[in-house]
């Protein structure tokens, strides 16, 4: 089984720490999602594990050994990271193929993983003419090239149409499903949640959670019940007395610690009408938003 090891990783970048002191495994047969805001460490993790960044101290394997020392490199991790990386007067047919001839992949290969990302009918196309979403797609099938144990994804989605989300998201548990090893970075969330099953947060530069999706999701957000009554302050009263955690909620309540069907029955019994009876499932985005709220680098404020 190929596997990714990262162990006590630090980068420092002059006087700055990119990461420091990253643990964590990415294993084969599932998609693991790498989440963590701008700036911290998801992309330099990414150059260190491909070996286009040395770690200052820490070591980073994938199948046993630093990346310099595998013998043939695209065969066994595929990665997309920079889909801009590219010479723009070559076609997409010819950059792929002086992929395959520098690791000595078959031609033929060129012809199946354009047909893979459906580039087929733009392969003699100049590459500086592609759109964003038909660079990302060039850039997965660079990352296929060597029918690869590993694939890694920076951003995959970045510029593809609805199709585009819905096959890429499919397409990388489809490759998890066949024993790869599949790390993904996003920043979308609802797109995360329907890809990845375990995931690695990381925060100014550091491991904040490593839990499969279910348990983050569970463990880092609670759910509630929201209400909404036009007697919302007797309301308030009557389940605070019955032991649940009531907060306002908009024009509603946000309540924990009671089930939708007992607050209704409590409502129902001391006569007191719902507008708005609803079970809230905690979702990625609000354990990601809660878990991350302390380690954000770049927050941004309302004008």
């Amino acid at each position: 089984m190929t596997t990714i090891h990262v162990n006590d990783l630090t980068k420092v970048y002059g006087r700055t720490t990119a990461v420091a002191g990253l643990s964590f495994t990415v294993r084969p047969g599932m998609v693991t999602g790498f989440l963590g805001p701008n700036g911290a460490g998801k992309s330099t993790t990414m150059r260190v594990i491909l070996g286009l960044d040395r770690p200052t101290s820490g070591t980073v394997l994938v199948d046993g050994k630093p990346y310099r020392e595998l013998r043939d490199p695209l065969r066994t991790v595929g990665a997309l990271i920079d889909a801009k990386a590219v010479h723009g007067g070559r076609s997409a047919h010819d950059h792929l193929l002086c992929l395959a001839q520098s690791n000595g992949i078959p031609a033929r290969r060129v012809r199946e993983v354009l047909a893979m990302v459906g580039l087929t009918e733009v392969a003699r196309r100049r590459v500086g003419g592609f759109s964003l979403g038909m660079g990302q797609r060039l850039g997965i099938a660079a990352a296929l090239l060597g029918d690869p144990p590993v694939l890694m994804f920076d951003e995959p989605v970045n510029g593809l149409d609805p199709e585009g989300i819905l096959w890429i998201r499919t397409f990388m548990r489809s490759l998890a499903a066949e024993g790869r090893t599949v790390f993904v970075s996003s920043h979308l969330m609802s797109e995360m949640a329907q890809t990845a099953d375990h995931l690695i947060v990381i925060g100014r530069g550091r491991v904040l959670a490593d839990l499969p999706m279910e348990a983050f999701i569970q463990g880092s957000a609670r759910a509630h019940v929201l209400v909404r009554s036009p007697r919302a302050a007797e309301l308030a009263t009557m389940l605070t007395g019955q032991g649940a955690g009531v907060d306002p909620a908009g024009d509603g309540l946000r309540v924990t610690g009671l089930t939708a069907a007992r607050i209704g029955e409590l409502a129902c019994a001391a006569g007191l009408a719902l507008h708005e009876l609803a079970d809230q499932r905690p979702t990625l985005e609000a354990a990601y938003m809660d878990l991350t709220k302390d380690s954000v680098e770049y927050e941004a404020v309302a004008s």
